[in-house]
């Protein structure tokens, strides 16, 4: 019997881990078609199933999930080797693929890039801007940024960053001859500027917590964005009540622009983390990248 190659192995893997053709054939750059076929042509060769498959879904059959716990860290292994083989030994070198939100890059990845680039010159850093949840390992990605509180349970995180805070703003424009804000309901009679999560679909509600009060507010206004830098310009306009990060408004609090509304109502919550699937031997431009941040003061 022809044995199974290495490229067609690795293809079973990713068909299994995101449980679609469809995505598989994405990620590898591949078609469905060719992709099926791949599949069809190990398991002639192998001689028993790897994949049910149904009109609706793709999942690996006990055989397909024993030969997979086998086979992705023996997949993770080579890759890593090959990397250190090609880059001579000493050497970081090749493409760094990370997902990130616009604020995640600018809060971590682009104080260290000057260093970084500089210290490793053959590394390539591709950094995606996406505020939706990315599977890392279907998308080949390498690692992601992310808020602490929303990470998968099943990713290895590395804080990268310190606490962070929200902060209710508003200019004194707006808020001249308004009602006064004194708890998150009042909210609900003042022209909001809003935020609509691209991923999820939805229009995000402002959390609120205080003395062990938990509230979600819907606010409503005539502004909807789905940039943050959008939503703060708005509020600098006098368009209405802004609810944004606190480090990314101090500047304008400071110089008076923006009043901050609300303070003791948005409590501390988990920073950035630096997440990454587990790995018996990281990539070496990951591990280097990692240390960077590991050193950035």
């Amino acid at each position: 019997m022809p044995k199974a190659s290495l490229d067609d192995l690795a293809a079973f893997a990713v068909v299994a881990r995101v449980g679609s053709f469809t995505r598989a054939a994405a990620a590898l750059g591949t078609s469905t078609s060719n992709l099926s076929h791949t599949i069809r042509r190990l398991e002639a060769r192998l001689g028993y199933r790897l994949l049910q498959r149904t009109s609706r879904s793709v999942s690996a059959t006990e055989d397909g999930l024993t030969l997979l716990a086998e086979l992705e860290p023996a997949l993770a292994s080579i890759e890593g080797v090959l990397e250190v083989l090609e880059s001579g030994q000493d050497r970081v070198s090749g493409t760094l693929r990370i997902t990130a939100t616009r604020q995640a890059y600018q809060a971590a990845i682009r104080p260290i890039l000057p260093a970084f680039t500089a210290r490793h010159p053959n590394a390539v850093v591709e950094v995606l801007i996406d505020y939706r949840y990315r599977d890392i390992v279907a998308d080949r990605l390498d690692a992601g940024i992310r808020l602490g509180e929303k990470l998968e349970q099943d990713m290895i995180a590395l804080r990268i960053g310190p606490d962070l805070r929200m902060a209710v703003v508003a200019a004194p424009a707006y808020l001249a001859g308004r009602e006064p804000i004194r708890h998150p309901r009042d909210l609900i009679g003042h022209r909001c500027i809003n935020y609509r999560m691209v991923g999820a679909g939805t229009i995000y509600a402002w959390e609120f917590e205080r003395d062990g009060e938990a509230l979600d507010v819907r606010v409503a206004g005539p502004l909807t964005f789905n940039e943050p830098e959008l939503m703060l310009a708005a509020a600098l306009d006098g368009l209405g009540v802004g609810y944004l990060l606190e480090h990314e408004v101090a500047p304008r609090l400071e110089d008076g622009r923006l009043v901050h509304l609300l303070s003791d109502w948005t409590p501390p919550f988990p920073g950035f983390h630096l997440y990454y699937p587990s790995r018996r031997q990281m990539r070496p431009v990951l591990a280097a990248f990692i240390e960077a941040l590991r050193q950035r003061p």
